[in-house]
């Protein structure tokens, strides 16, 4: 697992041990922020951080800022040793909680908000709903969401419209986009 390009290109990242990760493989990735690849600025929330490369990957591509999110130890501790590695931790915010305490008590608006929770739990689901309900998405913003193919994600959630669907082997990436106004 490495950093694809930009100031960080090539250095090497960590994940925690244990199976309680699954980062994203290096090919969804590349592939992902190519579809990203102008929409990348502003400030970024890495909801599930695990080791943190979604976020560390937006940093090195130009974002802003990035929020860590992760309840465990081990996680948190790997986000900020790659961190340093990349030489990225001045523009980043490291933060231990559960992410419905975090967004619980969110009062900051993100360009991306990226979402990899565990597949087999309900935390996609509840994760956008609530994202939807307090609503921290940017003006021209991006919800970037993972899960394994055949798990269905439901289409409705209040002020977000489904942009498009990316498949990759046995991985879906979902962007959400903020609902367009009526006029």
């Amino acid at each position: 697992m490495r950093v694809i390009t930009g100031t960080a290109r090539g250095t090497n990242l960590k994940a925690p041990d244990g199976l309680a990760t699954r980062p994203t493989a290096d090919r969804v990735k590349q592939a992902l922020f190519n579809v990203l690849q102008y929409d990348i600025a502003g400030d970024v929330l890495d909801l599930f951080a695990g080791s943190g490369q979604l976020g560390i990957e937006a940093l090195s591509r130009g974002a802003r800022s990035a929020v860590f999110i992760d309840e465990r130890p081990d996680a948190i501790a790997v986000i900020r040793e790659n961190l340093r590695r990349t030489h990225l931790e001045s523009r980043a915010e490291v933060v231990r909680c559960d992410y419905l305490t975090y967004l619980s008590r969110c009062r900051k608006s993100f360009r991306l908000i990226f979402l990899d929770p565990p597949y087999a739990e309900k935390y996609l689901e509840n994760a956008l709903k609530r994202i939807s309900e307090i609503d921290i998405l940017a003006e021209g913003g991006i919800i970037i969401t993972e899960r394994p193919v055949g798990k269905a994600l439901d289409d409705l959630f209040s002020g977000l419209e489904r942009s498009k669907d990316y498949v990759y082997g046995k991985t879906i990436i979902t962007l959400f986009r903020r609902a367009k106004e009526d006029l």
